[in-house]
């Protein structure tokens, strides 16, 4: 299997530092409002690659963390003149939501920022002790990135470069740096801003100190793959590396995968450009499904286009796949009883070539593009093969095919019928009826069906309350 490594600009053979094992860790998001379309292309690219590692075999634990405590989530607190834990919370339940909804996984661990301090300290003791961090006056802790011979080699920069870069900015805190390059470690607080006691004064930490922290936390100090979008390359992914290695006197992690940027309409989203998407808005308009599908049918590291002929065109993708179920559903459930005919066991052959056109593409980099154009030549071959009167047997293999295809993917072939309020409270009205009727089995009956359709019921005595389960 062959990954791309940012690091080495070269695909390289995949081998886990533990063989079986996948220690794998994805930046997550800040939590200070509803998630982006962004936001949501990482998601959906490393949890397809965490999916397809996990097909393979190996045992994968996925840490993403969320960052709770940062100056977007302490000016959104201020905002609304509540505690900035209350901010975080809100916009983290969102987030988990909107991931469930675009069937991305849980992490085998989702650590906060702010239950990690203490870790953080000890590491940045440990690098001042090393010699490589020191506090200004006002206890602002800073790295010392020429102490780092290797600063830049996530990044390809040029350390003379950034430095010539710095002479034509105002650099914050340059006042008090050894140096224009060094970046903040620890900060001491303002007012009204959550804080931590530590050895240097109260504050809070540098963002980038934080996901070093948790990665060696949760998954040691050596770590098989570390991901995100490819704006966190640099300064953030290039200032872990110098911290953890500087810290851990190891190499951080072998493999870096970045995912390209997203634009709308070909153009950078941005608010001021009013083509700002929210995940929960595109929703609205589209099932979070499709939204996983149009992520995934470029290759991860290829720029894309969101528009809204894109997502039409995947929506069609999509339930051109789901009505290929459908039908393989129906001849594996009424087709004809018996063993496989030689014609069929011969195409089942021809069948078993889909399956390996797919990991051969998912092998490659992670090719979803080439993967989902297996996916739909299994589709073609289905159409035009699997007939009502084939036999059952046939439509069940290519169905378990198309199904565990679809699986690694994320995209769930069978979709629960979201019913709307309104005929919600016209099932509630006829089930009172037929109750007011003494027709108690009709009664049950709705009751059921709304409960299959996820809508529980409540009889209290303000009358019946439903909720969605």
């Amino acid at each position: 299997m062959k990954v791309y490594n940012t690091l080495s600009k070269r695909k390289e053979e995949f081998t886990p530092l533990e063989e079986g094992k996948v220690k794998m860790y994805v930046c997550g998001p800040t939590v200070y409002n509803l998630i982006h379309i962004g936001n949501a292309r990482p998601m959906i690219v490393f949890d397809t690659v965490r999916r397809y590692l996990e097909h393979r075999g190996y045992q994968v634990d996925y840490v993403s963390n969320f960052t709770d405590v940062d100056d977007k989530i302490i000016a959104k607190a201020m905002e609304e003149g509540v505690d900035a834990e209350v901010i975080s919370q809100r916009y983290m339940q969102e987030c988990k939501k909107d991931m469930e909804a675009m069937n991305v996984k849980p992490a085998t661990v989702h650590p906060l920022a702010t239950q990690e301090i203490d870790g953080m300290i000890e590491m940045i003791q440990t690098l001042a002790d090393k010699g490589f961090a020191y506090a200004a006056a006002d206890g602002t802790v800073y790295f010392r990135v020429k102490k780092f011979p290797e600063y830049g080699k996530l990044s390809h920069k040029n350390l003379d470069d950034l430095q010539s870069g710095f002479r034509s900015l105002q650099v914050s805190g340059a006042g008090q740096k050894e140096d224009p390059l060094d970046f903040v470690l620890w900060k001491p607080k303002k007012e009204g801003e959550p804080s931590w006691p530590s050895p240097w004064c109260d504050g809070r930490p540098g963002w980038h100190i934080e996901c070093s922290v948790m990665a060696k936390k949760y998954l040691g100090d050596e770590i098989d793959i570390h991901a995100g979008g490819e704006d966190l390359i640099f300064p953030h992914h290039e200032n872990e590396i110098a911290q953890s290695e500087c810290c851990n006197g190891k190499t951080f992690s072998r493999y870096w995968m970045h995912n390209a940027f997203l634009n709308i309409d070909n153009r950078k989203m941005s608010k001021s450009l009013g083509n700002f998407f929210t995940v929960r808005e595109v929703g609205e308009e589209y099932d979070l499904q499709t939204l996983r599908f149009f992520m995934l049918s470029a290759h991860y590291r290829s720029p894309l286009n969101f528009s809204r002929d894109l997502m039409t065109a995947a929506k069609n993708g999509l339930e051109r796949i789901r009505t290929a179920a459908e039908h393989l559903r129906r001849v594996k459930d009424q087709g004809v009883g018996g063993p496989l005919t030689q014609e069929e066991e011969k195409l089942l052959e021809q069948a078993g070539e889909f399956p390996g056109k797919f990991e051969e593409a998912m092998e490659d980099d992670f090719n979803t593009a080439d993967a989902i154009a297996a996916v739909f030549e299994l589709v073609k071959f289905s159409n035009t093969h699997a007939k009502e009167d084939s036999a059952k047997a046939f439509g069940e293999k290519l169905y378990e095919t198309l199904e565990a295809l679809t699986d690694i993917l994320g995209l769930q072939l069978e979709v629960k019928e979201e019913m709307l309020d309104q005929e919600i409270e016209d099932l509630i009205a006829k089930r009172q009826a037929a109750r007011k009727a003494k027709d108690f089995q009709k009664a049950d009956q709705i009751r059921d069906e709304l409960l299959k359709k996820g809508i529980l019921l409540e009889d209290t005595r303000e009358g019946v309350k439903w909720k969605r389960v």
